[in-house]
């Protein structure tokens, strides 16, 4: 069975920083995309950051400048840095990965349990 299992989250004050891990392991060949979301109480659940398997990265716009991903593919692993944290990055984030299943080669989204991110005034 494939699992995403996160870490990291916590509670912070404005202007601090976090960073968050989600490690992939089992009957996985490889992971394609990666990436974080988070949701907040009463909102949709949101894309925050995006990575390749070759690092190309994509951010939600509140985000730019501020949050990093990154991934170890040896370790099918993705991070997120967070910089700078704001009360409305506060959420329950989560991790998503693409992976193609060993058994029958076919592509699916695994989701981590999710980590909640408090950021405080």
């Amino acid at each position: 069975q494939v699992q995403l299992v996160e870490s990291g989250g916590g509670l912070v004050q404005a202007g601090g920083s976090l960073r968050l891990s989600c490690a992939g392991s089992g009957r996985i060949l490889r992971f394609n995309v990666m990436g974080w979301y988070r949701q907040a109480p009463g909102k949709q659940r949101e894309l925050v950051a995006s990575i390749t398997s070759s690092g190309i990265t994509n951010y939600e716009d509140s985000v730019k400048g501020r949050f990093t991903i990154s991934r170890d593919n040896a370790k099918n692993t993705v991070y997120l840095q967070m910089n700078s944290l704001l009360p409305e990055d506060t959420a329950v984030y989560y991790c998503r990965a693409d992976g193609l299943e060993r058994g029958t080669f076919t592509w699916r989204a695994y989701w981590g349990q999710g980590t909640q991110v408090t950021v405080s005034s």
